[in-house]
């Protein structure tokens, strides 16, 4: 920083703070809330295992090998390759080494009413839209989306004006290829207005080691509709830890899907507040772990208006010696009647020292709702596996068809056709990869 630290830190924030510095050409209304969120961060530390929220993920090693952020951007030929292997997008926007690169992506000609840019672009170019969302600081508990406000290099903002609609995806990649031992940051918006339609898919791949701290801000008008799919695909001694907050007003849907597919301890983690009537959310998600990785989704929803629904389905694979964990916590306050939710958390360890943790929570205010939750945790049937054994089916290919159907019953619940399309692929490449693992 410009000025001698005089706030206290904690010693595993000491990196962070001793790397950070202003921003060249930034608003001072931007740097001033950078500094005043690492002075957060700083006298907050990381969050420990003793609490709840984050019992099951080890971030020793991350506290005790400070990354601080990462400075240099990969040139341009060692990301194509990268992109290559997904594919083309109709509109695409690519986040190398956290920061927006024209060369790579491909917005093309947005229908009338969407637009879609970096954020960096949007602070300098309508600030009247970012400052209140910039500014409005990370509530307690979540000290490494203070560390984003202080230390984001870019993300993405896409907004749609009331009654614009986008028929195809829109595709944000966050591509790491920089190189080693760095964090990238980034912060990222998605504004809906009224009765607005957008479908968003997000790709996180990379190459060496690293650590990857993403934020996402999303605000659904009354009536809006947004799907999300997202897929984390990391290098294998990456670290991912990513945050969506969602606001939904009156009668607004989000139906958001993650999987989980690579990187060595993986956090996705998504809050939404369901502030208006009739607000419909959909939150699942998969993940298939193998090796020795760690993977977290944790969810919350929260209904603070009546006429609400809430549909949860979490599946989650373990083999090698991974260890998997879901939380998942719904809450009805009080006044929220007719409220009607399902939570469902299912489970499948095939490796012999793999484990999966589940805790789905249900929190009931009202007297008038309709809310179940329920989880499980269990091995292949060995049975299945004999049956198609003995049609001539290998082990192995039994094993992986198994699996394959656990986890496509999450999967084909994401809607539309292109992005489940896209999932499918993606799944199916990681357990070809899966073979011999146990």
């Amino acid at each position: 920083m410009d000025s001698v630290v005089d706030f206290p830190v904690k010693p595993e924030a000491r990196a962070y703070v001793e790397a950070f510095a202003r921003q060249p050409g930034e608003p001072q209304w931007l740097a001033q809330h950078r500094e005043q969120s690492l002075a957060r961060f700083a006298e907050m530390g990381f969050p420990s295992r003793r609490g709840e929220a984050w019992r099951y993920i080890d971030l020793a090693g991350l506290a005790e090998n400070p990354m601080p952020p990462q400075r240099r951007v990969a040139a341009i030929e060692d990301a194509r390759a990268l992109i290559n292997e997904i594919g083309e997008a109709p509109y695409r926007l690519v986040l190398l080494d956290g920061r927006f690169s024209p060369e790579l992506s491909s917005i093309g000609d947005l229908p009338p009413g969407v637009r879609l840019s970096s954020t960096a672009a949007a602070v300098a170019e309508r600030p009247e839209l970012l400052r209140p969302l910039i500014e409005a600081a990370p509530g307690a508990g979540r000290p490494f989306a203070l560390l984003d406000a202080a230390l984001f290099a870019d993300g993405f903002v896409l907004e749609l004006a009331a009654g614009a609609a986008i028929g195809r995806p829109i595709e944000i990649v966050h591509l790491a290829a920089g190189g080693a031992g760095a964090s990238l940051h980034t912060k990222s918006f998605v504004i809906l207005g009224e009765k607005s339609r957008a479908q968003l898919c997000e790709i996180f791949l990379g190459v060496g080691q690293y650590w990857r701290n993403d934020v996402v801000d999303v605000a659904l008008a009354p009536g809006a509709a947004l799907d999300r799919a997202t897929v984390v695909e990391e290098a294998e001694e990456a670290i991912h830890l990513g945050e969506t907050v969602a606001r939904l007003d009156a009668g607004a849907r989000y139906a958001g899907f993650v999987l989980l597919l690579g990187g060595r301890t993986v956090r996705q983690e998504a809050s939404l507040f369901c502030e208006g009537e009739a607000t419909r959310s959909v939150v699942n998600g998969a993940a298939l772990l193998s090796g020795r990785q760690e993977g977290n989704i944790v969810t919350a929803v929260d209904h603070l208006a009546p006429g609400g629904e809430t549909r949860e389905l979490v599946k989650m694979v373990g083999a090698g010696r991974a260890h998997g964990a879901f939380q998942g916590r719904i809450t009805v306050r009080r006044g929220a009647q007719k409220v009607d939710t399902q939570q469902t958390s299912r489970n499948l360890i095939v490796g012999r020292r793999a484990v999966i943790d589940t805790k789905p929570e249900l929190e009931i205010l009202a007297d008038d709702v309709k809310c179940s939750h329920g989880a499980a945790v269990g091995d292949l049937d060995e049975d299945a596996i004999f049956y198609l054994a003995a049609r001539g089916i290998a082990p192995e290919e039994a094993r992986r068809m198994l699996i394959e159907g656990f986890l496509r019953e999450a999967v084909e619940r994401v809607e539309p056709p292109e992005l489940r399309r896209h999932l499918e692929e993606r799944l199916a490449r990681r357990l070809a990869r899966l073979e011999g693992e146990a």
